[in-house]
């Protein structure tokens, strides 16, 4: 079992940056691939990025390349996501995911994943 709080979301200008955090309890986190997914109301949840468990592979949907960036520390059991030259498009609520799959890393349907935080919103004012 693990389960997931985000934190770090908040109004921010267009062009600005936040840093989301998700800490997670459990004593095997170090071995779930982490997600991060977004989702607008009315709209589908929208996959961001995934980290394999040790760190050394990410993903990112087109729309996070280059602008966001997934990382982990497994010691303090969070995983984080920078993002920076943000856009009002950019806004929506943020959940993190942990799935046991190895092959989840490449999955953008939320369904490969098995936990969820309760997710926090990321609003960018233009």
């Amino acid at each position: 079992q693990v389960q997931l709080v985000e934190s770090g979301g908040g109004l921010v200008q267009a062009g600005g940056s936040l840093r989301l955090s998700c800490a997670a309890s459990g004593r095997t986190f170090s071995t779930y691939t982490m997600g991060w997914f977004r989702q607008d109301p009315g709209k589908e949840r929208e996959f961001v990025a995934a980290i394999r468990w040790s760190g050394t592979s990410t993903y990112y949907a087109d729309s996070a390349k280059g602008r966001f960036t997934i990382s982990r520390d497994n010691a303090k059991s969070t995983v984080y996501l920078q993002m920076s030259s943000l856009k009002p498009e950019d806004t929506a609520v943020y959940y993190c995911a942990a799935s046991s799959r190895y092959s989840a890393l490449y999955s953008v349907t939320p369904v490969a994943y098995d936990y969820w935080g309760q997710g926090t919103q990321v609003t960018v004012s233009s």
